[in-house]
């Protein structure tokens, strides 16, 4: 069942960990489905910045005639 019309999704999860994560989320007040777009969320948006650093990285190496190859740098 899903909420505020998002789609539901499907993660395997042995039940051991399935158990103990939701005591934990219990625990903090919050539910795992929560706790999973909470994470989700974080990582995407770490993601997000990295990719505009580069980016950013690149056009300004590109600006100033240097090889705007990244990879070698980070």
């Amino acid at each position: 069942m899903t909420t505020k019309g998002t789609p539901g999704r499907v993660v395997r999860i042995d039940d051991e960990t399935w158990a103990a994560y939701g005591e934990l989320c219990e625990a903090e007040g919050t539910s795992r489905a929560d706790d999973l777009r909470r994470h989700a969320h974080a990582r995407v948006n770490a993601w997000r910045k990295q990719q505009a650093r580069q980016t950013a990285l690149q056009r300004r190496l590109k600006h100033l005639g240097e090889d705007p190859s990244v990879d070698d740098i980070l």
